[in-house]
């Protein structure tokens, strides 16, 4: 198959079209260097000049302060739910997590590793169909920070509400499948995480903002790859980062920055997501999202069908039609179209349509 396809996958998912084809011009040789970019040494200038790139955009089209160090690390989200609770609970040994989804338990998971945690808001005995509600959340001031999911990728849920009120505790965000998707006031927190494979790149690097102040709390005594202090004071060049990935995010960026920046991509991401959640709740209850109307996400929409046999030939018939990834995780079932920035919104439309014939026979 030549002709590219919709791609309403997860992650890793869909990619701006300039990019690709800017990363498949420089895979032969980068610019004057006579090499590609997956053989460029991480110590040379011509790297150097990529990384900081890729970080000056960051913080231009996030507005990052200066306070507030970029890192570019690996391992994913999943790495940094042991991360965080390793080099930040070292005050109290106690943290508030907000439980909203699949990756919020993972999260979880990790940190009563390291400390205690108080699972505060969790709404998982409604199946997380929502986010809970301001009054639910009863946060420790003594806790080390507090932390919580901006987008459930699996659930089908956003915090597009304003940031949880946590008083002078850190406020530790894993932005993961929103992250550059909207802009965001980075001040009120105290570190975002995020891998890039839904929206700022390809799989292999994890972007990670950090208040500086908080580097503090990284002990010596930890791995030396998994101290947020020695990967800020080495730049993300203690050892050969992920190169490659990091050089995608640069031109993810530029493609960003040429659209118009966060506040342009958000309105787009707001438009491809009301015209799908508008056909599934039009459509009679034939379509029907498990997910309250306020804690919708833009990111991943999800709904069912009316039973799993009309699923199943849905997604089917709809891979068929080059509508590719639809298919809902494995853990929860349904259809999920993940609508990143890069996913055109001529992809939701002839979803859509394809929704809107898919009902008429099997309605």
């Amino acid at each position: 198959m030549t002709q590219r396809i919709h791609n309403f996958g997860a992650g890793p998912a869909v990619m701006p079209l300039s990019v690709l084809e800017e990363l498949r011009d420089n895979t032969i040789v980068l610019g004057t260097t006579g090499m590609s970019i997956l053989e460029i040494s991480h110590r040379s200038k011509a790297f150097d000049a990529i990384i900081k790139s890729a970080e000056a955009r960051l913080r231009r089209l996030l507005d990052i302060p200066g306070d507030y160090a970029v890192l570019f690390m690996q391992g994913g989200a999943s790495t940094q739910f042991s991360m965080v609770a390793m080099n930040l609970m070292t005050g109290s040994k106690k943290a508030d997590y907000i439980v909203t989804g699949h990756w919020a338990e993972a999260a979880v998971k990790e940190a009563k590793k390291v400390g205690t945690v108080n699972e505060t808001g969790s709404t998982k005995a409604e199946n997380f169909a929502r986010l809970p509600r301001a009054d639910e959340l009863k946060f420790d001031p003594a806790a080390d920070y507090a932390h919580f999911t901006s987008n459930n990728t699996i659930e089908g849920s956003e915090w597009l509400r304003p940031e949880p009120e946590v008083g002078s505790v850190p406020l530790i965000c894993d932005a993961s499948s929103d992250f550059m998707s909207r802009p965001i006031p980075v001040a009120k927190y105290g570190a975002i995480y995020a891998g890039a494979q839904k929206n700022a790149g390809p799989a292999g690097v994890t972007i990670v903002i950090i208040r500086k102040d908080l580097l503090s709390r990284s002990s010596k005594s930890l791995p030396t790859m998994l101290n947020y202090a020695i990967q800020a004071e080495k730049e993300s060049l203690y050892n050969t980062p992920p190169c490659y990935a990091i050089y995608a995010v640069d031109l993810v960026c530029k493609w960003l920055e040429s659209i118009g920046g966060l506040s342009a991509i958000e309105k787009m991401n707001a438009e491809k997501a009301g015209l799908l959640c508008q056909a599934i709740d039009a459509s009679g209850g034939f379509y029907r999202t498990p997910v309250a109307a306020d804690s919708r996400s833009r990111m991943n929409v999800v709904w069912r069908l009316p039973n799993e046999e009309i699923e199943n030939r849905f997604i089917k018939e709809a891979q068929a039609a080059g509508l590719d990834g639809l298919k809902g995780h494995r853990s929860v079932g349904g259809c999920r179209a993940s609508l990143y920035n890069a996913l055109p919104k001529a992809s939701v439309e002839a979803l859509v349509d394809f929704m809107a014939r898919f009902q008429k026979s099997n309605g």
